[in-house]
């Protein structure tokens, strides 16, 4: 099995059933994303997304050859939805699942050094209700907080494709625009994912500034909708390479999602 089949009950937390619709191409995502009308169906349909070839074939060859330490575990396998509250006052985005991570455990930065990290930091700063993410059904959740990714499948080399990345993007817009009547701080997780959002939180009907700000650890952006403040952070993406050279810390990553937690309650 290269993946766990949609809504066969063998899996904490899979939104899909056997009937949920699959996008096969850039076309049918944008049509599924839009006629979505709850995050539901939304996360439904971006569970079980086959639009991107390479990413379908890497994903659930990963899933079938698997990591030595994971060797007996049956690997998730197909795209990594949204997951959190579903009136969000805090939306954090990231790049994309990780290959022996999300891919394996079926929820974004879960069971790998990166969420490790970073839900340490979410559980110290009241975001988080357990200081791990191990695997789809441990208990966790998240406090106030949604997850998404810009990308919703594990890419090789943790690179997505430009034609990759705008295939996906309508699954991101869609998330934006359904949680936004409540969101009030959105947390960018890395450049790639500040430079993501700021498309899908236009399209949401966010007021914006001119030119686009740059992204760095700590940035602050006053962005509004319907004349209600919101504000966009930036932080260093907890990973491997971030965390063993000293460029992000435990500290740094507190600093934000503290910033974070006090302004959702302004």
């Amino acid at each position: 099995m290269t993946h766990v089949p949609p809504g066969s009950g063998c899996w904490p937390d899979d939104p899909a059933r056997p009937d949920t619709p699959v996008a096969h191409d850039p076309a049918e995502v944008g049509e599924l994303a839009g006629a979505s009308r709850t995050l539901a169906e939304l996360t439904a349909r971006q569970s079980v997304c086959r639009a991107c070839p390479r990413l379908v074939e890497w994903r659930e060859e990963v899933a079938t050859v698997k990591r030595r330490a994971f060797a007996g575990e049956t690997y998730w396998g197909r795209p990594i939805a949204g997951w959190g509250d579903e009136r969000p006052e805090v939306l954090i985005v990231g790049l994309a699942p990780a290959a022996h991570g999300g891919n394996r455990t079926g929820r974004i930065f879960t069971g790998d050094r990166s969420g490790d990290w970073l839900f340490g930091s979410l559980h110290r700063t009241g975001l988080a209700a357990q200081e791990t993410s191990v695997r789809a059904g441990d208990g966790q959740r998240l406090i106030g907080a949604r997850m998404v990714a810009a990308v919703r499948c594990a890419p090789p080399a943790n690179k997505p494709e430009p034609s990759e990345r705008a295939a996906c993007f309508p699954w991101l817009s869609r998330e934006v625009a359904l949680v936004a009547g409540s969101v009030r701080v959105v947390v960018a997780l890395g450049g790639f994912a500040w430079q993501a959002v700021w498309p899908a939180l236009k399209d949401a009907g966010y007021d914006l500034p001119r030119p686009r700000p740059p992204f760095g650890h700590g940035a602050e952006v006053e962005i509004s909708r319907d004349g209600t403040p919101v504000r966009l952070l930036g932080c260093y993406h907890p990973s491997q390479q971030n965390t063993f050279t000293g460029r992000v810390t435990a500290e740094m990553l507190d600093q934000v999602f503290t910033r974070a937690n006090v302004l959702r309650h302004l």
